[in-house]
């Protein structure tokens, strides 16, 4: 596959990428490297993985990384609820010592959490490891191993290593600096808010029933939206929720109901204050330069 028809394949299940990102995808996936993916929040990031699975057919298997993820949350952890319950099993059958010490701590009583799952698979998975910048240093420092090795060494249990090298993606919405070690390991792409004839080809694919001159208003309205000075930049996904909403009401000029342009705000703007910074009457100014 080039990195052509992986762009095609991708629009065929409705997402729309740059040349840029279909050629760090497809590079990351011949070299058999994750690729890291960096930009703000809502501009299709994750979306990736999961149309990236779709086209693979494959399994996704998302980690979504949150301060304090430690191991035991992201790679295995003993079923301590079953080790309890065959203890007491064992102890009324008067079984003890290591037999019983041995069975505890096997496959019956292990808890996969992704990344384990993810190097088990026969057929190889998408791995989204989601907003790695929200982890701490020290889960990053361990991930580093696993992405180097793609083995797991589990004490009682030895160590695993994969069965199929899985395709791996990492979000990352500037929280924090990555180290550098991460990004060595990792192929690299920004994905930014898309151009205008990007995000038409988006809405024309998701919303394919929102006539030619809505759709191009809507586009406008809210590419001039991002410009506001606004806590929570609205992305493609509200852009699409904007759309559908107005669809919903049945509008077909941005410019033709404030009452229902108002209440459609609430699908981009998700906070007060934003609703503040961008009040109906700047609202519509901004629709009725939208074309």
């Amino acid at each position: 596959m080039t990195w052509e028809t992986l762009k095609d394949a991708l629009a065929g299940e409705g997402y729309v990428a740059s040349n840029d990102l279909a050629m760090a995808l497809h590079i990351a996936m011949s070299l058999g490297r994750p690729l890291l993916l960096e930009g703000a929040a809502g501009v299709g990031k994750t979306e990736i993985a999961r149309t990236l699975a779709a086209v693979e057919g494959t399994e996704l298997i998302r980690l979504q990384c949150y301060e304090g993820l430690d191991a035991s949350q992201a790679i295995y952890e003993w079923n301590y609820q079953r080790q309890l319950l065959a203890i007491r099993a064992a102890a009324e059958d008067g079984q003890s010592g290591r037999s019983v010490e041995q069975r505890l701590f096997s496959e019956e009583f292990l808890l996969e959490r992704p990344l384990l799952q993810a190097i088990r698979r026969d057929t190889p998975p998408v791995l989204l490891i989601d907003e790695i910048d929200r982890a701490d240093e020290e889960f990053e420092a361990y991930l580093l191993e696993v992405l180097s090795d793609f083995q797991i060494s589990i004490p009682e249990l030895g160590t695993i290593k994969a069965k199929s090298r899985p395709i791996v993606i990492l979000t990352a919405n500037g929280t924090r600096d990555l180290s550098d070690a991460l990004r060595r390991r990792c192929m690299y792409a920004y994905v930014d808010y898309p151009s205008r004839e990007t995000e038409l080809a988006i809405l024309a694919s998701r919303c394919p029933g929102i006539e030619a001159h809505l759709g191009r208003q809507i586009v406008s309205f809210v590419q001039s939206v991002r410009k506001e000075e606004l806590e929570k930049v609205p992305g493609v996904a509200e852009m699409l929720d904007f759309a559908a909403a107005l669809a919903g009401l049945g509008i077909n000029d941005l410019t033709e109901d404030p009452t229902a342009l108002e209440a459609s705000l609430s699908t981009l703007l998700k906070t007060q204050a934003d609703r503040d910074n961008l009040p109906i009457e700047v609202a519509q100014r901004i629709a009725g330069k939208a074309a």
